[in-house]
């Protein structure tokens, strides 16, 4: 991504790391370009003026024969194998952080003050001992791909879950899938099942991401 956009950009792209953004001219064209993604690979974000995006876009196909567009389903299949979740199926307004395992978002600071939108039920569910209700978490199924809104067995076949996004993972060949459990099931390793339509495949409890990130940090 850096070698293709910085044709473009004087600006020097190696000192833009993740989560960073910056004004910038790509191809004279007065963009802002974000260090980040929703794929879990090195890359950016450009938000550009409406009437220059054709444009932009044909600059950046001209670059190099390996730049090539993307559908929603490659982008979908790699968030997955990010963990990174999609609102609406993997969270909504519903969920709260503690949930989610989203908690990295609060800060310890704001923790303390108990300063933002649903802290005391937050924070009420983020320290209580032993954790109750559920939690969101990184399945592997074997022999078939799971998919939204199907159910998660214990190894007694008792519904302790559903399935909020799932596919086949191209980059490690195995069926992923993100599913709501039972706080019981969330330790890694755990054996679970997956129904899938009327048959029951086994399933592994795993942490997520389901393959690592290439985020451009700083050096340590």
């Amino acid at each position: 991504m850096q070698t293709v956009l910085q044709e473009g950009v004087q600006d020097d792209l190696s000192k833009l790391y993740f989560n960073h953004t910056a004004l910038v001219d790509v191809w004279g064209i007065p963009c802002r370009v974000t260090r980040c993604g929703y794929t879990g690979e090195d890359g950016v974000e450009i938000s550009v003026p409406d009437d220059r995006v054709v444009e932009l876009v044909e600059r950046l196909m001209g670059t190099s024969d390996e730049v090539k567009l993307a559908g929603l389903g490659a982008r979908d299949s790699l968030r997955l194998e990010a963990g990174l979740c999609l609102y609406g199926n993997d969270i909504d307004e519903t969920t709260t952080p503690v949930e989610g395992t989203l908690m990295w978002t609060i800060s310890k600071r704001r923790r303390a003050a108990r300063d933002f939108p649903g802290a005391d039920r937050i924070m009420e569910q983020f320290l209580a001992k032993p954790k109750t209700g559920k939690r969101r978490v990184g399945v592997i199924v074997d022999k078939a791909p799971a998919r939204p809104h199907y159910p998660v067995l214990n190894m007694e076949g008792e519904v302790i879950g559903e399935v909020t996004s799932g596919s086949p993972s191209p980059c490690s060949g195995k069926n992923i899938a993100m599913a709501y459990v039972d706080n019981k099931y969330i330790k890694n390793g755990t054996p679970l099942q997956v129904q899938v339509r009327k048959r029951v495949f086994s399933a592994t409890k795993v942490a997520m991401p389901f393959v690592p990130t290439q985020y451009y940090n700083p050096p340590k």
